[in-house]
């Protein structure tokens, strides 16, 4: 049995929930079994997050009552899937959810507007298409981000694999989700090997809070490496042989507001590793998040607090100790841009792929361009692999280049353009959004609605300013969270009331620097009237390929301090 030790005497509301139902199944199979019940209980809420479920409403409808509903995400290891798989969940999200799915920022799959009574039988469905939903949220390890692009030689097909090893050696052992989702009955608490259960890695009360990997190829950072608990930063030698990783350790998003003690962190570079090390070493990082981080308040649960307060040097210490070795010197790397590939590209193979713009990663049938029907139709005829991106994208991979006229036809008898500049503006496809109101329950503030107007305005901003062809990374939260990594962008917007959001500026391309606070609280009107004169004063003062982000930590940090968070 796994011991943990915690760092206060009072545990949190989650923890003692934890502690008394190990198996983490509480009353969801009874409540899945009575037809009277339109939702689950607030203890049923946090463990269904184990098994990747969110229970919801309609918050547009709340003034005539709340409709309930849930949200279920895949678990997909670096976002890669089969066409079958696709295909099942499109036709899952037809029949159980609302007709759409979402590209997640961490590469996974969400079904949104599922009811209660379709629910077991959407996830069972799920996991007869060798997918899951174990451990897509919850206090364990989240979904593996691996690098997307098709290999450009064999560097990227190893780096995929390791995440999947990863994802695999970190996935919880409870035994509640096959009993309740697969054979649809309650485990038995009374039952000692119940009763007593404690995963093998996680224990009997799992971890503090969430925990988040990412694998990643330089130059490109497109998982934005830094914003996880561990990261692995894959260093190859000239010819693209693998030869190890650098470790990083510490990152995160999450905030909240009015709380300084909160905040978005980058990870720190710990050294080197070699490949056969990592699954030992994602465990032992995973533990030490485990055992040192705070049970007491979840707002303080995460690693980069204890990296952040104990220090890379003490983090680095109590790593070599748990696996053994110890770390060489990090190899040099850099990280020169991030972001995904959109179009026709050729793979090393000589097979195409292609990568297609999903404006705020939601696969639907909308406005003349009905994507998702039009996805449908290209992955059942032509059977291209499936990669779902860090940027809300998708990557239709191992084409044949014959196919390219047929597969570029079928999609526009859909209204879904190939050409890259048709996909849509370059301010756009650079664009992200978390997925806000109507239906997450955190929501202080619109995103996934509200981002795709915003960004028609700010285009018509930087087009009267001679920018119209510049690339400016925009990304939008409903709350500070930081779901979508407003953070790391160049242009941050993070909700805060009805209307009203933060705006954060100064990251850049390589996602290597937090962008800071430049106004707490601006009405949905004033944005654009806020950043024209920023733009404006870029346009004259830029260096030559300057990009906006480096201009604002050059020039607009040095002559006013960021506003406090």
């Amino acid at each position: 049995m796994v011991t943990q030790t915690t760092n206060t005497p009072k545990p949190s509301a989650n923890e003692l929930l934890k502690e008394r139902d190990p198996v983490l199944g509480g009353s969801i199979a009874q409540t899945l079994a009575d037809p009277q019940a339109d939702h689950f209980s607030e203890d049923d809420a946090q463990f269904l997050k184990f098994h990747g479920i969110y229970p919801q409403d309609d918050r547009d409808l709340r003034k005539t009552g709340k409709k309930h509903m849930l949200m279920v995400r895949c678990r997909i290891p670096g976002g890669v899937l089969t066409p079958a798989q696709y295909l099942a969940c499109d036709a899952l999200a037809t029949r159980y959810a609302n007709n759409t799915l979402r590209v997640t920022s961490r590469q996974a799959l969400q079904f949104h507007g599922v009811l209660k009574d379709g629910l077991r039988a959407l996830v069972r469905e799920i996991n007869e298409a060798l997918l899951s939903t174990l451990a897509a949220c919850g206090d364990v390890s989240r979904n593996v981000m691996a690098p997307p692009t098709p290999a450009l030689d064999g560097l990227g097909a190893q780096v995929q694999d390791h995440a999947r090893q990863v994802a695999l050696a970190l996935a919880p052992r409870t035994q509640a989700y096959h009993s309740i989702w697969i054979d649809g009955v309650a485990l038995d608490l009374a039952d000692p090997a119940n009763r007593d259960f404690a995963d093998p890695l996680y224990g009997r009360t799992y971890l503090p809070r969430k925990f988040k990997i990412a694998f990643a190829i330089p130059p490109l950072n497109d998982v934005d490496i830094l914003s996880n608990c561990c990261g692995f930063i894959a260093i190859s030698d000239a010819g693209g042989k693998l030869l190890g990783y650098n470790l990083t350790a510490g990152g995160g998003m999450g905030r909240s507001h009015g709380n300084t003690e909160t905040f978005p962190r980058l990870a720190d570079v710990i050294g080197f590793l070699p490949s056969d090390k990592v699954q030992d070493v994602a465990r032992a990082v995973l533990t030490i998040h485990r055992d040192f981080s705070d049970r007491s308040n979840r707002k303080h649960a995460r690693l980069k607090y204890v990296i952040e307060e104990r220090g890379a040097e003490w983090f680095r210490a109590e790593l070599e100790q748990r696996v053994g070795f110890k770390f060489e010197a990090p190899r040099p790397y850099r990280f020169e841009n991030q972001g995904d590939a959109f179009g026709w590209n050729r793979q090393a193979d000589g097979r195409l792929f292609l990568g297609l713009f999903v404006e705020t990663g939601r696969i639907k049938d909308a406005n003349g361009r009905r994507v998702k029907t039009a996805l449908r139709e290209v992955i059942a005829k032509y059977q291209p692999g499936i990669r779902l991106t860090p940027g809300n994208n998708l990557i239709l991979a191992d084409i044949a280049p014959a196919q390219q006229k047929e597969i570029t036809h079928l999609f526009a008898s859909y209204g879904v353009e190939t050409d890259v500049e048709r996909q849509g503006g370059i301010l756009r496809r650079a664009s992200m959004a978390c997925v806000a109101l109507p239906t997450c329950g955190l929501a202080l503030a619109e995103s996934e609605r509200y981002l795709p107007d915003l960004i028609t305005r700010l285009e018509g901003v930087l087009a009267e300013l001679g920018l119209g062809g510049q690339e400016i990374t925009i990304r939008m939260t409903g709350c500070p969270n930081g779901c979508a990594r407003p953070y790391m962008a160049e242009i941050g917007f993070v909700g805060k009331a009805p209307g009203r959001y933060q705006i954060w500026l100064g990251g850049n391309e390589g996602s290597t620097r937090l962008n800071r606070l430049y106004r707490d609280m601006v009405k949905d009107p004033d944005i654009t009237v806020e950043l024209r004169p920023l733009f404006a004063r870029y346009a004259q003062e830029r260096l030559p390929a300057e990009r906006f982000g480096d201009w604002v930590e050059r020039v607009l940090w040095k002559e006013q301090p960021p506003a406090a968070n």
